[in-house]
C-alpha cells in the first residue's frame, strides 16, 4: 500500500469520525516513517511493520484521542515533552504565559546584578502539571523555580520531564499553597483549571474524553482557582514580588478585578489571536 493510498482510506474514515483534522495523518506517519512531510508522497510501499504501527495509531485517532496522547509526548517551547491522560496537553497558548514571566525574571535578575544582589530569583508555579512552565522557566533563566500540583501522577510526569532536559527544578505535591510552609517567591506563577463546569460538558471529544477534568474545570464561574491563589498569594510573595497568571480567552476583566485589592499595575496580555491570555499585577507596597 503506498501513501496516496493510505491517505484516502483513512480521509474518508476521519471525516465520518467528524475529525477535520486530515493533516493529521501525514503527521502520523512522519512520526512513525521519520520521513520528512514533503516527501511522503514519494512511498510507494510502506513495510509490515510500518503500516502495523500508522494502522494502529490512525485507529487511535479515529476514537478522538489526540496525537500527544497517542505518542506521549509533544512539544512546548521548542523543546518536547512527555505527557500522559493524567496531564493536560500543553497548548501554544501557555508560550504566552512563560515568554510574559521570563521577561520579567531576566529583568528581575539584571537588576540584581545592577545592585551587586547576589540572591537568586525565586518562582513558584502552581498546578505545574507537565511542568512545561516549571522547566521552561528554569531552563530559560536559571531562577529557582518551585513547581506544586496535587496530582501526584502528574508530578511523576513532570520530574520525568525535568530529568529528560536537565532542569533544576523543586517539585512536590500541595493542594496550591498548602504545603508552601513560610517561604515567599519573587514570582509566582499560573496556569490553573479556568473552564466552567458547565462548559466542560460541551468540550470537543478529544478533551472531554481524553484530558483530566481536575485540569480543566475552574467551577462554577471558571474563577475558583483564580479566588483561591488570588486571596493567598500576598502571603507568599516578596515586597515586590509579582503574580502571573494564564487565563481564558474573556477573563481579562474579571481576573483583573479580583486582583486590585492586593496588586497594582495590573495588566492584559493578549495571545496570538488578539484574545485575553495572561494578567499579571505587582504586589502592592502596603501589604
Amino acid at each position: 500500500m503506498n501513501y496516496f493510498e493510505l491517505k484516502k482510506i483513512y480521509e474518508e474514515k476521519f471525516l465520518k469520525s467528524n475529525i477535520e483534522e486530515t493533516a493529521d495523518i501525514d503527521w502520523i506517519i512522519v512520526e512513525i516513517t521519520g520521513k520528512q512531510r514533503s516527501m511522503l508522497p514519494f512511498i510507494s510501499d510502506f513495510s509490515e511493520d510500518e503500516l502495523e504501527k500508522i494502522t494502529q495509531a490512525l485507529e487511535k485517532r479515529l476514537k478522538h484521542i489526540p496525537f500527544g496522547y497517542i505518542f506521549g509526548k509533544t512539544e512546548f517551547y521548542g523543546r518536547e515533552f512527555f505527557v500522559s491522560n493524567d496531564t493536560l496537553i500543553p497548548r501554544i497558548d501557555t508560550e504566552i504565559l512563560t515568554l510574559t514571566a521570563t521577561n520579567f525574571i531576566n529583568e528581575k535578575i539584571k537588576d540584581n546584578q545592577s545592585f551587586s544582589l547576589n540572591n537568586k530569583v525565586s518562582v513558584l508555579d502552581i498546578g505545574t502539571g507537565t511542568g512545561i512552565i516549571a522547566i521552561t522557566l528554569n531552563l530559560e533563566t536559571k531562577a529557582d523555580v518551585t513547581a506544586v500540583d496535587i496530582s501526584e501522577k502528574a508530578l511523576e510526569i513532570a520530574m520525568k520531564n525535568s530529568k529528560n532536559l536537565n532542569s533544576n527544578v523543586k517539585f512536590f505535591r500541595s493542594n496550591l499553597f498548602e504545603n508552601i510552609g513560610d517561604e515567599k517567591f519573587d514570582f509566582i506563577v499560573s496556569n490553573p483549571p479556568y473552564i466552567k463546569s458547565n462548559v466542560c460538558l460541551e468540550l470537543e471529544p478529544e478533551v472531554r474524553l481524553n484530558e483530566p477534568i481536575l485540569a480543566l474545570d475552574g467551577g462554577e464561574d471558571g474563577l475558583f482557582f483564580y479566588k483561591s491563589i488570588i486571596e493567598k498569594a500576598k502571603n507568599y510573595l516578596k515586597n515586590d514580588g509579582m503574580l502571573i497568571f494564564e487565563i481564558g480567552y474573556d477573563q481579562g476583566e474579571e481576573v483583573s478585578n479580583l486582583m486590585k485589592k492586593d496588586f497594582e499595575n495590573i495588566t492584559v496580555v493578549k495571545d496570538y489571536s488578539n484574545n485575553d491570555r495572561v494578567v499579571y499585577g505587582k504586589l502592592r507596597s502596603n501589604i
